[in-house]
């Protein structure tokens, strides 16, 4: 059984429809039949939730003999009980919290979502399709919203300029790509420079180098993430798409997920897997690809993470895959059972990184699998192509 003061701990509606499915039908795996979803999913969410619940101090023996005040979470309490075990007195101690603010970002996904629900209009299919292909298209890192000065990094960086070089380099390898049956899109994480409107990182507080206002920053990020998602439905019969959570923006990757799948409801050739935790799978013939920011586990333990989260499907596959990002330059490495590699992004230096010292390369790639054989080939686009 599940505790359903855990709901008090849920972050989005998804989050509270889950906990509840498995408060009324006593397991994850029954609250999965009911929801129709995968047991694996659920099984993310409700460890999602436990996770926060713990982080904030709950723990199921907790018994408060009060409700806490609006806008608090529990940080611990402490319960003094009589000889014949009556509670005499109780000393709870709550701390601020950002539940204002999660509210008014769940609020902002339910209404940009209801807002353009099956809004994308038809695009026709191509005519030809090998389906014994697969193109992945990996985003590294696409900090939309950050800006950068050339005087200072050397390079100009606006929204407007993210989308432009994101729509272009899409182009470019879609062209070079071939009538691969399936288009996997990964934006393996920070594809927001800020998760809201105080310009800070969430988990370190980090000031960030921004340009516009955050409104506009999401709604331009919108539409650079649908501009590639039509090019690969007018090249690819199904188009795949994982956003994974980043560092820079926690909660705006879900509004992310939430508004693409909306807008693009009544698409029966697009499929957007939610984003719910920071680990993504997805399987084509015998590959299995993994999709993590890599701010959580190092590079170097996501052979384990795989096998332990997808035992059967490890065992069915004999080419598996990370694609991560968060440090912008390539780092390759074959671990056991699968080869785990993180991309640079096409977004300029900030200050911060110029500063540093950091030099990497800018570019984005389209990599070709075959469902038997594995990655058969890759195209690369250089920032220097987009000018």
């Amino acid at each position: 059984m599940i505790d359903p003061r855990l709901k008090d701990y849920s972050m989005t509606a998804r989050q509270r429809e889950v906990v509840q499915a498995v408060i009324d039908h006593g397991s994850n795996r029954k609250a999965a039949s009911a929801l129709g979803s995968h047991s694996t999913t659920i099984d993310a969410i409700i460890k999602l939730v436990k996770r926060r619940a713990a982080d904030a101090g709950y723990s199921p023996e907790h018994d408060l003999t009060h409700p806490l005040p609006p806008g608090q979470q529990l940080h611990g309490a402490t319960t003094l009980y009589g000889s014949e075990g009556e509670l005499k007195l109780q000393w709870i101690k709550t701390r601020a919290d950002d539940q204002a603010r999660l509210e008014m970002i769940e609020h902002a996904v339910n209404v940009l979502a209801e807002d353009v629900k099956g809004l994308a209009k038809p695009i026709k299919p191509p005519k030809l399709s090998n389906k014994k292909l697969m193109t992945v298209y990996p985003m590294g890192d696409p900090h939309i919203g950050m800006f950068s000065w050339a005087k200072e990094t050397g390079d100009d960086f606006d929204t407007k300029i993210a989308r432009r070089d994101l729509g272009g380099a899409m182009t470019h390898l879609v062209d070079c790509a071939p009538p691969s049956d399936v288009a996997l899109i990964t934006n393996v994480g920070d594809f927001f420079h800020m998760d809201n409107s105080l310009n800070r990182t969430q988990q370190t507080g980090n000031i960030l180098d921004v340009d516009t206002r955050w409104p506009q920053v999401l709604e331009l990020g919108i539409l650079a993430m649908r501009d590639c998602i039509d090019l690969a439905l007018r090249k690819h019969k199904q188009v795949v798409v994982i956003n994974a959570i980043g560092n820079h923006d926690e909660h705006s990757s879900v509004m992310l997920s939430a508004n693409i799948a909306a807008f693009y409801h009544d698409e029966g050739r697009l499929t957007v897997i939610p984003t719910t935790g920071f680990f993504n799978y997805y399987e084509f013939g015998k590959c299995l690809i993994g999709v993590t920011h890599g701010d959580k586990a190092k590079i170097q333990t996501l052979d384990g993470v795989m096998a332990a989260d997808q035992p059967e499907a490890w065992g069915r596959t004999s080419h598996r895959y990370w694609y991560t990002g968060h440090i912008h330059h390539i780092s390759r490495l074959e671990l056991k059972g699968c080869v785990a590699e993180s991309f640079r992004t096409l977004a300029a230096k900030d200050s911060w990184n110029t500063s540093m010292g950091y030099r990497s390369g800018r570019d984005m790639n389209a990599l070709v699998l075959h469902q038997e054989f594995g990655e058969v080939a890759r195209h690369r686009c250089d920032i220097s192509m987009l000018s």
